[in-house]
């Protein structure tokens, strides 16, 4: 059966690597004498913490080869975190004085000459410059190269099951190169050889939900099924549509016009155009005007059969449509990465700040916090920090199981969402009612039990847990500035007495038993390529949904872009009519509905499964009144969008 998960990016451990060498030649100054020992500046984060003297392996050969990316830090790194938080924050003087991309370039960009000094180092070390762009150097070469370069010494190391090369030491730099260089990245991935002529799969197989289905919440009740929590439940929802989530966010008349959102994904849905628009004329939204959805594409695809690619077309398919429907005037363009790499998923944000393609952007793709290292962070932070100079606000979905203690034994939070720089985007369960009114919602945790054979009764009910909305506390990321004095302090040190990240910040609907309705081109049981339609969720639907929400919220401003949300979002957070406060028992008791499925994902040839679905049951995380890790400061109610026009 289709996953309702977020999609997951290869972690770091995977991520495609690209090395370099440290010589002694750097901006100019002479090369040292040989019986020198040149400074070096260390680069905090570029040995792994799996990479302990217990799962060491030996040396890794000095013949291997190597991919790294050399990240360049600009000419003022202080300076650009400083500019992104001020002109983020309502409080600053300098709050919406957003620079161009030419200007945040010029202002904070690297330098020829730090360009320059970079490339000369790396080649006088014998590695092979294989890529220049604003935002890194990337080179091959052999670990030995590799070794000189960045001295350190390159092992291999047990991690889990598998073996993996990583420097035995922090990797350096020379002193020489003053602070040109922010980290290195793809020193400590196994070696994966890329080709560059994959071809995109046809559509994954149709997936279809079976019936009896609400068409609003309530609408149908399972009245032949077993009771759950004391009373009769309604069957789940055939899938809401625009004009449903458009009532319970608040969107008014607002539709986006003259908004620019920009959704990122691996991969490219070959049938996206047709399938959107089938979908819109279908289901009550906007026909998509000509030249509305854009599609900004890498030459060649690699690791297909790896990440999955068709698995990626759902994905584009859900935020692409869930954007129009909620915002059906918004320009919506789609930047497709090369693979479910690290390095690719970069790329594909890069684009989006070089060229400035959209004010607001929609992520639903994300991995463990255990498996980014600091120097991937560092990578990362940066794009969202020269994206929030210019106005351009990230929203990443929090993730799909809980804590995470089910899917990985530890208790923590999902990443890239974990960034202090982007809004992290929990999930809830939604009831909109008759008439498309808004009832209510609870965090987004589900558990599951199924009929018994007798059909008396739900087997060992409440039954197992099975999903939920990503969030906690991050275990490595302070906490920022603007969480402070809301979050309650409970949350925050729960991993650190001085504080640090909560996730999420904001939340909508998640819950597949209450999901969207999405229409995409699936492959039949005959071979055959039809349009099909079924309900989803997942974060990977709030996401694009708070996105939406976010342009509506644009437009309602003018137009001024809206940038990095958070600190508004916090700074709206207590006041009247702006949030839903979400909690997991907004009726007073448990609350729950009934599925049916087909056995075999398609028709009943295999016969049908009956289920009981409880709702607001996150693992160990709970929706409560106020701020909590479900669902942040909660879901926008009608006030939301209205909070951001201008008096």
């Amino acid at each position: 059966m289709r996953s309702n998960r977020a999609t997951v990016r290869a972690g770091v451990s995977m991520a495609a690597a690209l090395p370099m060498i440290a010589g002694a030649l750097a901006l100019g100054i002479p090369a040292a004498h040989a019986a020198d020992t040149p400074a070096r500046d260390a680069l905090a984060g570029t040995k792994p913490a799996w990479a302990t003297a217990k799962a060491d392996k030996g040396a890794t050969a000095d013949s291997a080869r190597v991919n790294a990316r050399v990240y360049l830090a600009g000419r003022d790194r202080a300076g650009l975190a400083a500019y992104a938080k001020a002109v983020s924050d309502p409080s600053s003087p300098l709050y919406g004085k957003y620079l161009s991309a030419k200007k945040a370039q010029a202002r904070f960009g690297a330098t020829k000459a730090q360009v320059s000094a970079v490339k000369s180092w790396l080649k006088s070390a014998g590695l092979q410059v294989t890529g220049v762009t604003s935002h890194y150097v990337a080179v091959s070469g052999d670990v030995a190269a590799v070794e000189k370069a960045f001295g350190t010494q390159m092992h291999n190391f047990a991690k889990g099951s598998k073996t993996y090369r990583a420097p035995a030491k922090t990797a350096s730099v020379p002193a020489g190169l003053q602070g040109a260089v922010l980290t290195v990245t793809g020193l400590d991935s196994a070696p994966h050889k890329s080709t560059h002529d994959d071809q995109l799969p046809p559509p994954d197989a149709v997936f279809k939900n079976s019936g009896p289905f609400s068409s609003y919440y309530g609408s149908n009740i399972a009245s032949t099924l077993p009771d759950a929590y004391g009373q009769k439940i309604p069957y789940a929802i055939k899938g809401y549509t625009g004009k449903q989530l458009r009532a319970a966010y608040g969107a008014g008349t607002y539709t986006g016009k003259h908004v620019r959102v920009a959704i990122t994904d691996a991969y490219a849905s070959p049938t996206i155009a047709f399938d959107a628009g089938k979908y819109a004329v279908k289901n009550g939204d906007a026909a998509w005007k000509t030249g509305q959805l854009h599609q900004v594409l890498p030459k060649n695809y690699t690791k297909t059969e790896e990440c999955g690619a068709a698995g990626w077309y759902g994905e584009e398919t859900l935020d692409v449509e869930a954007v129009h429907a909620v915002a059906p005037n918004a320009d919506v363009t789609y930047v497709g990465a090369a693979s479910c790499y690290d390095d690719d998923l970069l790329d594909s944000l890069s684009k989006i700040v070089d060229k400035h393609l959209a004010d607001i952007v929609s992520n639903s793709w994300g991995d463990i916090e255990a498996n980014q290292t600091p120097d991937l962070a560092a990578a990362y932070d940066q794009v969202f920090q020269l994206g929030a100079v210019q106005g351009i606000g990230f929203y990443f979905s929090s993730g799909d199981n809980g804590d995470e203690v089910a899917n990985t034994g530890t208790k923590q939070v999902d990443t890239p969402a974990n960034s202090a720089w982007v809004t992290a985007v929990g999930g809830t369960s939604l009831a909109v009612g008759k008439g498309d009114k808004y009832q209510w919602e609870t965090g987004w945790g589900t558990e599951k039990a199924t009929l018994s054979a007798d059909g008396k009764s739900w087997t060992n009910f409440p039954g197992a847990y099975t999903s939920g909305a990503g969030g906690g506390t991050s275990k490595t990321v302070p906490q920022p500035y603007y969480q402070k004095n809301i979050v309650p302090k409970a949350l925050a040190t729960a991993n650190n007495a001085a504080g640090n990240r909560v996730v999420p910040d904001i939340a909508a609907i998640a819950d597949p038993n209450t999901g969207f309705l999405v229409g995409q081109t699936q492959t039949f049981p005959d071979g055959t390529e039809q349009y099909s339609e079924y309900r989803i969720g997942g974060t990977s639907l709030a996401a694009p949904v708070i996105a939406a929400v976010q342009a509506l919220a644009q437009e309602a401003g003018g137009g001024k872009a809206i940038g990095f949300a958070n600190p508004s979002i916090y700074a709206k957070y207590g006041k009247k009519g702006v949030f839903h406060d979400v909690t997991d028992q907004p009726t007073g008791t448990d609350l729950a509905v009934a599925r049916i499925d087909f056995v075999n994902g398609f028709d009943a040839a295999d016969g049908l499964a009956t289920s009981v679905r409880s709702l607001g049951k996150d693992s160990s995380l709970s929706a409560v009144k106020g701020y909590d890790d479900v669902t942040g400061v909660g879901s926008p109610a009608n006030g939301y969008v209205q909070s951001y026009r201008r008096h």
